[in-house]
């Protein structure tokens, strides 16, 4: 299969005309009146609300989709998704070089240096969407919690930490905020906003042998993981999910949100920039991984890395082994609470073109072993 020369790839090539010129009309019904439905309720069609409101404007067969700028929950056509997969296919025959290869992979850190450097916090946005789609950040920070401790991984500039801390009313509350990009940590400690009462943010990479600084196991409530797990090369997973899972408490809670296989981000790579399958570098230097929603369920249950000796066909006799003495646990290593696929399609209305965004949003609960047994 051939695809397009990803060397010359523009926007154009990785989106599809939603109308043809003659039927431009169409996209000036707006001030025309638009029959009550839904998608034009009040209540949703904002452009922004505090916190955002995702997943409420449906695009139905009555539509004009270029009434708005996006829509939520739209699959992508048959013919869109075999232009990915033609456009995926031409960046596998253009993969970056192996010299390339191994020195991104050698110090990722540096590179994500580089871009917190070039990338002050001002350039990010903060979360205020979190509480909302999380609720067990609304119930760690609500009065009278207790003491309750969250762990963010790759925590960047803290738009993150800084939002749940904002709107925190449990006194005994504490974030842990880890990074392994020296400059990101640096810019939450120079933060106005960082109160050491509440937070200690240090450099930490989830996929070393050790613990954060300042934590043991089973002493966290909450960790969050938002755009973190997809910089990790794959061969890392593993060590991260453990070390996840040595850190919580049993019923204690991850909160994932990641990108999704055929998310724009990713059909639109040039030339160069695949380094393996859903794996690639991107043009300042960070690398990314697109997830499929089944492969995730497999990674947080555990399953991807059953261990040679379990029983493949029983799943309560199967674990994973961890760790420098191939400790065992048994599977599931995190129980999955939820794990959807966030899918939005983006308008460009002045070029009648349409884009596909696609996030991975899931919440994964560690099992407590007591009572299993």
């Amino acid at each position: 299969m051939t695809g397009p020369n990803l060397s010359t790839l523009d926007l154009s090539q990785t989106v599809t005309p939603l109308i043809s010129a003659k039927d431009s009309s169409l996209a000036d019904t707006t001030s025309k009146g638009i029959p009550p439905h839904r998608s034009h309720d009040p209540s949703n069609n904002l452009k922004r609300s505090d916190p955002f409101q995702f997943g409420s404007r449906y695009l139905l067969p009555e539509d004009n989709p270029f009434e708005f700028n996006a829509w939520d929950h739209v699959e992508p056509s048959s013919e869109d998704l075999a232009r990915f997969e033609s456009q995926i296919a031409a960046q596998r025959a253009a993969p970056v070089s192996d010299f390339d290869r191994h020195r991104f992979n050698m110090e990722p850190e540096k590179w994500w240096d580089r871009f917190y450097s070039n990338n002050t916090s001002n350039f990010f946005k903060d979360r205020k969407w979190l509480q909302q789609e999380f609720p067990i950040l609304r119930d760690v920070t609500s009065t009278g919690a207790g003491k309750k401790t969250i762990l963010e991984i790759g925590a960047g500039a803290g738009n993150t930490c800084f939002p749940i801390l904002k709107d925190n009313e449990n006194k005994d509350l504490m974030v842990y905020a880890c990074d392994f990009s020296q400059k990101a940590v640096d810019l939450i400690h120079e933060s106005e906003a960082y109160d050491r009462k509440h937070i200690r943010a240090d450099v930490w990479d989830v996929a070393s042998p050790d613990l954060p600084p300042g934590l043991e196991e089973c002493t966290v409530d909450v960790v969050l993981m938002v755009f973190i797990f997809s910089a990790l090369h794959p061969t890392q997973w593993k060590q991260a999910v453990y070390n996840v899972w040595r850190v919580l408490k049993p019923h204690g809670e991850v909160c994932f949100r990641d990108y999704g296989r055929g998310d724009l981000a990713q059909v639109r790579m040039k030339k160069g920039r695949w380094m393996e399958e859903n794996f690639y570098i991107r043009g300042d230097g960070t690398r990314v991984y697109f997830f499929g929603q089944e492969e995730l369920k497999d990674i947080w249950f555990g399953k991807l890395f059953r261990s040679e000796n379990s029983d493949k066909s029983n799943v309560d006799q199967a674990s994973v082994s961890f760790g420098p003495t191939a400790t065992s646990r048994p599977l599931p290593l995190f129980d999955i609470v939820s794990l959807g696929v966030d899918r939005r399609l983006l308008i460009n209305r002045n070029k009648q073109l349409k884009m596909y965004r696609c996030w991975m949003q899931g919440r994964f609960r560690k099992p407590d072993l007591k009572e299993a047994e």
